[in-house]
């Protein structure tokens, strides 16, 4: 599996999301993709209470910890490597967390606008 050019939604590299939890497709702490990324885990998200709690009611549960995976859940706070749908239905709901743009992959873009994820950006102005 190649990876995509690694580049942010605003066409600079892309930062580093989390390397604790270690996320990304890749699992090598930043949203990197590639065809095979089916669910474009592409939009570094920070979690909160409330979306955690969104995601586990929509069907995808990432506060439970699953010692089988090596996954020990998350919890508000923590930066994680979202799904660009799940990001997006979120905000159509009103549950979006936060974003980092530098962090947040240039295909997420093919899902959700850039005027979207700036609306939730932590640097809008980025």
């Amino acid at each position: 599996m190649q990876p995509d050019a690694s580049v942010n939604v605003l066409g600079g590299p892309l930062a580093p999301c989390s390397v604790s939890p270690v996320t990304g497709f890749f699992r090598d702490g930043h949203c990197n993709t590639c065809a095979a990324d089916q669910g474009s885990h592409t939009v570094c998200a920070i979690m909160t209470r409330e979306f955690l709690a969104y995601s586990k009611y929509v069907g995808n549960d990432l506060s439970t910890p699953r010692p089988e995976y090596g996954f020990d859940g998350l919890k508000p706070g923590d930066s994680w490597c979202l799904c660009a749908s799940r990001f997006a239905q979120a905000a159509e709901e009103g549950c979006a967390p936060q974003i980092n743009l530098k962090a947040t992959h240039l295909r997420a873009l093919d899902v959700v606008s850039l005027e979207i994820l700036r609306s939730h950006a932590t640097d809008p102005a980025a």
